[in-house]
C-alpha cells in the first residue's frame, strides 16, 4: 500500500512539473524520485506505526475476548496523536468491566453454595432431634410416661428453635428484597432499652449479670423505624447476656454529638479474635460453632442487625479482646428537642 501511494505521489508530482517547459528530463526524474522516497517513507512510517500496529492490538484484545481470557489483558500505551487509541482504550475498559463482573458472579455463586451448605446443616439439626424423639416415643416409649412427657419437650424445643430459624429466614429475606419498608419516626433510645432490658431480666438473672444504661436518666431522641431498631437493640442485648460470663454486666452506653448518636452496647464475656471480627455479620457465620449451637440462637442474628442498619444508612462496628469481652456500636440521626417538648423533626 505504501509502495502503490508513494508511486501515486512520485507521478503526480512529475506531471505536474512536467508542465513547465524550463524544467528538463533529468529534473522530472529526480523529482520523481525523491518524491517517491520520501513519500514512500512517510506513507510506511504512519500505516505501520499509528495503524496497523493499533488494528493489531485491537485484534488481540478481541482474541482474548472471545477466548475469555479477561484477566490476561494489559492495558496498552497508545502515541496521543494515534486515531485509534480511543477504540483501544474503549476495548480495553470494556473487558475490565467484564472481568470485574464474572469476579462478581464467581464471588456469589460460592456465596450461594456455602449458604445453601449452611441452611441445610441448620434446618438439619432441630429436624434430626425432633425426628429422632418422636421414633422414639413410636418405637414404645410412649407408653412411659415420664420418658414421653420428657421426650415431647425435647421434640417441641427443636421444633421452636425450627420455626425461629425459618422466621429469622424470611426476615431477612423480606428485608433484602424491600417487602419490609421502614417507617421511619422519633423514638427514644433510653426508653427503648429499658423496656429491653426489661424482657431480659431473668435470662440476666439466671447468670447474675448486671444491666444498666451509663449515664442519668433522660431522653435519647433518634430518627429511624421503632421495630427494626427494636429488633437491632433485642439481638445485640441477647448476644451480649449470652456471651457473657457469670456475674459479669452488660452496659449500654449513648455518645451524643450534634448530628448523630452513637449507642454501645458492651458486655464482659469471651470476646472476640480479630480474624473473626470482619465476619460475624454474615449469615451462620459462627466463631466457635459448638459452643454457639449450645447456647441456641439461629446464627441470623447479626446479618439481621447488618441490614436493618444498612436500612438506615448506618452499619454495625465491633471491637473486642479476646478474654475481655467485647461492644458493639452503631450510629444513628439525632433528633434535638426543643422547648415546649417538641421535637426539630416534628417542627421541620
Amino acid at each position: 500500500m505504501a509502495l502503490l501511494l508513494a508511486l501515486c505521489i512520485a507521478l503526480i508530482t512529475s506531471l505536474f512539473l512536467s508542465l513547465f517547459k524550463s524544467v528538463d528530463l533529468s529534473a522530472l526524474f529526480v523529482a520523481f524520485g525523491i518524491s517517491f522516497s520520501v513519500s514512500y517513507i512517510l506513507i510506511f512510517v504512519v500505516l505501520e506505526f499509528l495503524i496497523f500496529r493499533e488494528l493489531d492490538k485491537v485484534y488481540k484484545l478481541m482474541g482474548k475476548l472471545k477466548k475469555k481470557e479477561l484477566s490476561r489483558i494489559d492495558k496498552q500505551k497508545s502515541a496521543p496523536l494515534n486515531p485509534l487509541r480511543t477504540i483501544n482504550e474503549e476495548i480495553y475498559s470494556f473487558a475490565e468491566l467484564k472481568q470485574k463482573e464474572i469476579d462478581e458472579l464467581k464471588k456469589l455463586e460460592a456465596f450461594r453454595r456455602e449458604f445453601i451448605a449452611d441452611v441445610s446443616h441448620e434446618l438439619k439439626t432441630p429436624i434430626f432431634a425432633a425426628q429422632g424423639f418422636v421414633h422414639t416415643l413410636l418405637d414404645g416409649a410412649v407408653n412411659d410416661k415420664t420418658v414421653r412427657t420428657k421426650f415431647l419437650k425435647k421434640a417441641a424445643k427443636s421444633l421452636d428453635g425450627l420455626d425461629m430459624l425459618v422466621q429469622d429466614l424470611l426476615t431477612l429475606s423480606h428485608i433484602e428484597t424491600g417487602q419490609i419498608k421502614m417507617h421511619f419516626e422519633n423514638i427514644d433510645l433510653y426508653k427503648l432499652t429499658e423496656e429491653i432490658f426489661e424482657q431480659f431480666e431473668e435470662k440476666a438473672d439466671r447468670k447474675e449479670i448486671k444491666l444498666s444504661i451509663e449515664g442519668s436518666p433522660r431522653k435519647v431522641l433518634v430518627y429511624a423505624d421503632w421495630q427494626r431498631i427494636n429488633q437491632v437493640m433485642t439481638n445485640l442485648v441477647s448476644n451480649a447476656i449470652k456471651h457473657s460470663f457469670d456475674g459479669g454486666e452488660v452496659k449500654v452506653s449513648f455518645d451524643i454529638s450534634k448530628k448523630n448518636i452513637v449507642t454501645n452496647i458492651s458486655d464482659t464475656g469471651e470476646g472476640i479474635a480479630p480474624e473473626h471480627q470482619a465476619r460475624i455479620f454474615e449469615r451462620f457465620y459462627r466463631v466457635d460453632k459448638s459452643r454457639s449451637r449450645e447456647k441456641g440462637g439461629t446464627g441470623l442474628g447479626l446479618a439481621i442487625v447488618k441490614h436493618i442498619l444498612d436500612g438506615h444508612n448506618s452499619k454495625a462496628e465491633v471491637e473486642s479482646t479476646p478474654g475481655k469481652g467485647s461492644t458493639f456500636s452503631f450510629k444513628l440521626p439525632r433528633v434535638k428537642p426543643l422547648e415546649g417538648g417538641e421535637t426539630e423533626a416534628a417542627k421541620n
